[in-house]
C-alpha cells in the first residue's frame, strides 16, 4: 500500500490526548527522566483501569435490571422464536424481523435449555407465554439468560464507542464517549433487554467506526465494515435505510485513502471507492443470506402471521430485494405494521396517527439534560473544529438519515426507534473539549456535564425505561408525557407480586396490565374492573392511564391513587 494510505486526517497516533503532556523532558537529568517514566507508566494502566470501571458500572446496573424486570411485550416472542430456531431450525416465527438479533438471544437460551412443547400450537405471542409460564420452566431464569447476550453485546458497543471516541480525539476524551454511554438511560434500559434495538443499533455505529479506519487501510476495512452493516440489516430492517449512506461513506474513505492529487488518480480513486461501496452491499446481502442459512440450510418458510399483499412501489421495491423469501415477506409484514393505525399519546394528548417531532420530542424527555447539551456542542464541534471537520459525515449523517426515517414510522412507540442516537452523538460529545480554542471552558465544563449526566442517571436506578430527565419531573412522571416502551412496557409485574403482598395482603385486587406476563404465575389474583363493580385496589399499568376511555376512565377519575410501583403501574383505592 502506498505511503500516503497510511494515514488519515485524524490518525490517533498523530494525534495529542488533550493532556498536553507527553513530550518527554529534554533537560533536568535522570531526576526528571525517572519521574516522566513514572507517569507514563501510571497513564498506561490508568486508561484500561478506567474503561474496565466504567463497563463494569454499566454491567452491574444492567444486570441488576435485567433479574428484576418479568418480560416486557416483544421479549417473549423473540425468546420463544430463538427456541424454535435451536429446537426446530424454523423460520416460520416471528417473519418480521431478520433472525440475527434472536440467535444472539438464543445463545443464552442454550445455556438455560428449557423445556419446549413441540405440539404447541399458537400464534408468537402465545408460543412464547405457554413457553415461559406453561412449559414448566422457570421464567426468572429463563429471562436471565436470554437477556445475558444482549448484555454482553451492548457492553462490547461500548468498547467501539470508546474506540471510535479515541481515535477522533484521543484515550482522554474517549472515556468522555463511554462514559456518555455508560450512563445512558436508554442504552442501559434497552441493553437490558433480549430485544433487538441496541443489537442493530451497535452494529450500525460498528459499521460506520470501520468506514472511519478505513480512510487507512481501505482494503482490511471496508470489508469489515460491510460485515457490520450485514449484521444490523439481519437484526432488524429498520437498518435498512442505512445501506446507501454507508456505501457512500465507502466511497468517502476510499479516496480519503488514496488522496488523488491529479486527474487520473482521482479517476483510480473514484472507481476504487466505488468497488468499495459495491462490496459493502455484496457482502451486507451475503450476511444476511449466511443469518438465515444458519437457521434453515433449507429455507423452508411458512409464515404463522399473515402476509398483507402491498400494492405500488413499495411492494415492487420488495421483490426485487435480494434477500430470501422470509425477509421479503417479513418487509411485506412490516409495510402491513405501518399502514395500521395505531395509538400514540404525547403529552397528555391521546391520538391516531404518528406526529413527524414525536421522537425529537421523546428524546427531549428521556435524555439526561447534560447530555443533550453535549450533543449538540460535540455536533457544533465536528462541523466547526477543522481537523475534526473529516469525522462529520460520519457521525452525523447516519445519524440524521437513520433519525428522519423513524420519524416518518406510524408507530409512536418509544425511543428505542432512536436508540442509535446515544450511541452516535456519545462519540461526537467526546469532540466538545476540542473547542477550547474557541471557548477557554470547554474542557471543565465537558467534565462537569459528564457528572451531571452520571448523577442524573444512578438517581434513576433501577427503574431506567420510565426515565425522564429532571426538567420533565424524573421517572416518577414519565407517564404523564409519554407511554408504551417510554415508561411502561409490562416490566414490573414482579414488582407488583411484591408490593401486593407487603402492603396489601389479603386485600380484593382489579387489575388491568399491559404486558406479557401472567398476573396469576406470580400470584397475583384479580379480576378485570372494566367488566363488574370495583370495591378495593384498582390497579392500572400507567400506559392503560394515558389511554383510559369509558369506565376504566371513569373509575381512575373516581379513585385515589395510594401507591407507585416502578413507575410504571399506580395503585389506586375504591
Amino acid at each position: 500500500m502506498m505511503a500516503r494510505e497510511q494515514h488519515s486526517v485524524l490518525d490517533p497516533d498523530t494525534l495529542d490526548d488533550g493532556g498536553g503532556g507527553d513530550s518527554p523532558p529534554r533537560a533536568g537529568g535522570s531526576r526528571s527522566a525517572r519521574l516522566y517514566a513514572g507517569l507514563r507508566r501510571r497513564k498506561r494502566w490508568l486508561l484500561p483501569l478506567l474503561v474496565v470501571a466504567l463497563l463494569a458500572q454499566m454491567a452491574a446496573v444492567m444486570i441488576t435490571t435485567a433479574v428484576q424486570q418479568t418480560p416486557t411485550i416483544d421479549e417473549p416472542v423473540y425468546v420463544a422464536t430463538a427456541t424454535v430456531y435451536l429446537r426446530e431450525h424454523s423460520l416460520d416465527y416471528n417473519p418480521e424481523h431478520p433472525p440475527l438479533g434472536k440467535l444472539v438471544i438464543a445463545a443464552g437460551i442454550a445455556l438455560a435449555d428449557p423445556h419446549f412443547d413441540t405440539n404447541y400450537k399458537g400464534d408468537q405471542g402465545e408460543l412464547g407465554r405457554h413457553l415461559l409460564y406453561a412449559s414448566g420452566n422457570d421464567p426468572w431464569r429463563l429471562m436471565f439468560w436470554a437477556r445475558l447476550p444482549v448484555i454482553v453485546l451492548t457492553l462490547l458497543f461500548g468498547l467501539v464507542v470508546f474506540a471510535f471516541a479515541r481515535e477522533l480525539v484521543g484515550p482522554a476524551r474517549g472515556l468522555v464517549a463511554l462514559a456518555l454511554y455508560a450512563c445512558s438511560p436508554d442504552v442501559v434500559a434497552h441493553g437490558s433487554l433480549a430485544t433487538l434495538d441496541v443489537p442493530q443499533a451497535g452494529f450500525l455505529l460498528t459499521s460506520v467506526w470501520l468506514l472511519w479506519r478505513a480512510r487507512r487501510r481501505p482494503f482490511l476495512y471496508v470489508p469489515l465494515a460491510g460485515v457490520a452493516l450485514g449484521a444490523a440489516v439481519a437484526t432488524k430492517m429498520s437498518a435498512l435505510p442505512a445501506v446507501p449512506v454507508l456505501m457512500l461513506l465507502a466511497v468517502v474513505s476510499v479516496w480519503s485513502a488514496r488522496r488523488p492529487a491529479d486527474r487520473d488518480s482521482r479517476r483510480r480513486a473514484l472507481a476504487l471507492g466505488v468497488a468499495g461501496a459495491a462490496a459493502v452491499a455484496v457482502v451486507t446481502v451475503a450476511v444476511v443470506w449466511a443469518s438465515y442459512l444458519l437457521v434453515d440450510p433449507h429455507l423452508r418458510f411458512t409464515s404463522t402471521e399473515p402476509v398483507p399483499v402491498i400494492h405500488g412501489l413499495r411492494g415492487q421495491l420488495v421483490d426485487l430485494m435480494p434477500f430470501p423469501r422470509a425477509f421479503r415477506d417479513g418487509m411485506l409484514i412490516q409495510f402491513g405494521m405501518e399502514d395500521y393505525p395505531w395509538q400514540g399519546f404525547l403529552f397528555g394528548h391521546l391520538y391516531t396517527g404518528s406526529h413527524w417531532y414525536y421522537l425529537p420530542v421523546a428524546l427531549l424527555v428521556k435524555t439526561p439534560l447534560g447530555m443533550i447539551a453535549l450533543w449538540a456542542a460535540g455536533a457544533v464541534a465536528v462541523v466547526a473544529v477543522r481537523r475534526l471537520r473529516p469525522a462529520a459525515p460520519y457521525l452525523l449523517v447516519p445519524t440524521a438519515v437513520l433519525l428522519a426515517t423513524a420519524m416518518d414510522g406510524s408507530r409512536d412507540f418509544g425511543t428505542r426507534y432512536a436508540i442509535f442516537v446515544p450511541m452516535f452523538l456519545a462519540v461526537a460529545a467526546a469532540c466538545v473539549p476540542a473547542l477550547r480554542s474557541w471557548w477557554r471552558w470547554a474542557p471543565l465544563s465537558t467534565g462537569l456535564l459528564v457528572a451531571f449526566v452520571a448523577v442524573s442517571s444512578l438517581r434513576t436506578f433501577p427503574y431506567y425505561l420510565p426515565y425522564s430527565n429532571e426538567a420533565f419531573g424524573g421517572p416518577s412522571k414519565t407517564y404523564l408525557r409519554l407511554h408504551d416502551s417510554n415508561v411502561d412496557w409490562g416490566q414490573d409485574l414482579g414488582r407488583l407480586a411484591d408490593r401486593l403482598h407487603e402492603r396489601y395482603a389479603g386485600e380484593r385486587v382489579w387489575l388491568v396490565y399491559k404486558g406479557s406476563g401472567v398476573p396469576s404465575y406470580y400470584g397475583i389474583e384479580s379480576s378485570d374492573p372494566r367488566k363488574v363493580g370495583v370495591h378495593g385496589l384498582l390497579v392500572v399499568s400507567d400506559t392503560s392511564i394515558d389511554k383510559a376511555r369509558g369506565k376504566l376512565a371513569e373509575l381512575i377519575d373516581s379513585s385515589r391513587p395510594i401507591d407507585q410501583v416502578g413507575h410504571s403501574i399506580t395503585i389506586y383505592r375504591r
